[in-house]
């Protein structure tokens, strides 16, 4: 996949707020020792060391664009990476994907055995809500419903369900798989991180956009995903490359090949990065926030938006 050219804002902002939400992530869990230790211990080694980080990224970032200060959103961010890393868990286990690599090292089943895993899982759910409830009751409902069977856990079982089924195959079937499966809680992050800023209600003119936003940018992310399964390797990938093809998964490129594929990822991204105007624009009505606050928000949006699919991993 060849690189677009980016600012280089989000590789700094990341690197500015990634200790930040790690210590986050410490506060919020129980530590390995405390009883029942296996199960906590499980938990952490799914947790660190961590992969992209994405999604509490986004989550700072979505209180940023809101014209909050990210430091006010780390719980919430820390939130988010509980939660997209219980689907990791789960996706890996014999009964979903079966996967043995996961940011480049055995899965948690692997180490721990499927129950545990499993169990791993399920208690880095519900702690997930502990710490979305930071943001306020609207964020703790925004997550819930990117979760959940209209969400996430929707687009796993139709992943699994498009599973040697291609008879039913179409690129509507994939969009509607990939903007639940992976769109749907990356768009939440944005939101999430929009309500801590304001410890409040926020309005819609500034919601919308963002929630815009988040669709093109969460699409883009499972096409690029998609392709990278075809390209990247498992030193790159921190899994093993190939795997949707293995299981014959319903993906962007099975669909309308790797070229094409690319070229809608990247208009996906441009979409997106326009919407960074109208976003600051609407926090910047609602909140008074200085200019070069928003200056930089709107940089790290667009910065966000090629990453998607200008990324290795």
């Amino acid at each position: 996949m060849s690189a677009l050219p980016g600012s280089g804002a989000f590789a700094a902002f990341c690197g500015q707020w990634n200790g930040a939400v790690d210590q986050a992530l410490r506060e919020l869990l129980p530590s390995p020792d405390t009883a029942p230790q296996r199960l906590h211990e499980a938990m952490h080694y799914a947790l660190f060391p961590g992969g992209k980080r994405l999604r509490p990224m986004l989550v700072l970032l979505g209180c940023q664009a809101a014209g909050g200060d990210p430091g006010r959103a780390l719980r919430a961010a820390a939130a988010l990476e509980c939660l997209h890393t219980y689907s990791l868990v789960h996706d890996d286990l014999p009964c979903m994907d079966d996967d043995d690599l996961r940011r480049g090292r055995p899965t948690c089943h692997k180490v721990y055995g499927d129950a545990l895993a499993l169990l791993a899982g399920d208690a880095l759910l519900t702690l997930a809500f502990e710490g979305a409830a930071s943001a306020g009751a609207d964020a703790t409902a925004e997550l819930a419903r990117a979760a959940g069977s209209l969400g996430m856990v929707g687009g796993q079982v139709e992943d699994l369900a498009s599973e040697g089924d291609p008879q039913r195959h179409s690129l509507e079937r994939v969009r509607w798989i990939h903007t639940r499966k992976t769109g749907a809680l990356i768009t939440a992050a944005l939101l999430v991180g929009a309500h801590a800023a304001a410890g409040g209600a926020v309005p819609a003119a500034v919601l919308e956009p963002l929630r815009a936003y988040g669709d093109r940018v969460g699409l883009a992310f499972q096409i690029a995903d998609d392709c990278l399964d075809l390209t990247g390797t498992a030193a790159e990938l921190g899994k093993n490359p190939l795997a949707d093809v293995a299981l014959g998964k319903l993906t962007w490129p099975a669909m309308v090949g790797l070229d094409q594929s690319l070229a809608t990822a990247r208009d996906l991204a441009a979409e997106a990065s326009a919407l960074a105007v109208p976003i600051t624009a609407a926090a910047a009505g609602w909140r008074q926030v200085p200019a070069p606050a928003l200056d930089a928000a709107r940089l790290l949006l667009q910065d966000v938006a090629l990453y998607a699919v200008a990324r290795r991993n």
